[in-house]
This record gives C-alpha cells, structure tokens and sequence, in this order.
C-alpha cells in the first residue's frame, strides 16, 4: 500500500509545475508589455513602474523575474531574434528556387517587423546601444543565425545572375532597407505587408532573363 507521502508527491509535482508555468506566463506578459511600451516610447522614457502596471502587477514585482530593466530589454530582443529566426527558418522550409526563398524570407522579416504585437525586433533597432556589451555578445550568435539564413541564399542569386553586386554588401543593404520600414509604414495606408514584400523583393533582385539568353 502507497504511504500518504507517496500518494502526496504527483499532487505536489502537479502544483510545482503549474506554479513554473504561471511564473513562465507572467514573465512572458513582462517581455510583451515591455516591448510595447520601450516601443511607444523608448527605453528611457519607460520604468520599470511603467511595464508592472501595464500587466497588472506591483510595482516591484518584475524584479522577481528580472534583476533590472536591462536584463529585460535583453529579453524583448532575445524573443525578437527568436522569433525572427523560427519565422524564417519556416519560410525556408517551404522549398522552391532561390528567387521564391528570397521572397519568403522579406515577407518573413517584413511580419515580424509590422505585424500586429510585433515589437521586439523594432526594440532591437532603436535601442541596441543601451543594452550592456555583455548582453549583446549573448545575442551575436542568434543574430548570427538569421543573418546566416540571408546569406547563403543571396549567395546562391548572385551565383545565378539574379542580385547583382557583394553578396554581403548586398545583404546589409537589404536587411538595412527592410528594418527602415518599421519607421514609415502604417497598416492603414493601403499597402498591405503582402504587397510591400513583394515590392521589395522584386526591387532588389535583377530582372528574370529570357531563356537562352544570357
């Protein structure tokens, strides 16, 4: 027969883990209400006051979950970056030739820059200079990724005829263009982000050649 300690454990298993995920959910609400409002209105112009009241919370309480505002300005740009690369490796994963992997890859970052709750990367833009050399090195190889992913495709149009110029050169100068919409363009302007990616994609690449041209 089971003692009542043994009996007691699933049931504290089950309270410990519901406790790590209300304290997971609420760390995530910190990081969205942050990006939010370092969005709105920059990391100076925001407290940490600022973001507990925006989830509800004390004014003290994010400390539990982070150590200052910096570490949580770290946290937005880590998700953006996250979130960044899971899209684009998915855009990726749908296949085609290099042309229809570029585009993916535009309309990808082109989402996360401009979709409805996407503030993370925009946050990384504006205030990658406040964030502490230590915090940034621990972003570098995620960025390192992404960046990645735009490489070797680029590579490969150039390879083919279809971007003209220094693969890398080309790639700063389209993610540079890219990121630059998030300070002009608005939802209601009639251009959708679809339309806007395809623009782009098409602006940067060089025309299709006719076959048996050259």
């Amino acid at each position: 027969m089971a003692t009542a300690a043994a009996r007691s454990l699933p049931r504290a298993r089950k309270r410990a883990n519901a406790a790590g995920n209300g304290d997971a959910n609420r760390r995530a609400a910190i990081v969205r209400a942050a990006a939010r409002l370092f969005r709105e209105r920059g990391f100076d112009g925001t407290t940490v006051r600022d973001i507990a009241a925006a989830v509800g919370m004390r004014s003290g309480s994010p400390f539990y979950h982070f150590a200052n505002k910096e570490e949580i300005l770290f946290a937005v740009m880590e998700e953006g970056l996250r979130q960044g690369l899971a899209r684009s490796e998915a855009a990726l994963a749908q296949g085609g030739d290099a042309r229809a992997r570029f585009f993916a890859l535009v309309r990808a970052h082109f989402g996360i820059l401009l979709e409805d709750g996407s503030d993370f990367i925009p946050v990384m833009l504006y205030e990658w200079r406040r964030l502490p050399p230590a915090y940034r090195r621990k972003l570098i190889a995620v960025k390192d990724r992404y960046d990645a992913l735009w490489q070797g495709v680029i590579a490969e149009l150039a390879a083919s005829g279809q971007m003209r110029g220094d693969p890398k050169l080309a790639r700063l100068l389209i993610l540079g263009a890219v990121n630059f919409a998030a300070t002009w363009f608005k939802r209601d302007g009639g251009l959708s982000i679809d339309a806007l990616a395809r623009a782009s994609a098409e602006f940067f690449l060089a025309p299709r050649r006719a076959p048996g041209t050259r």
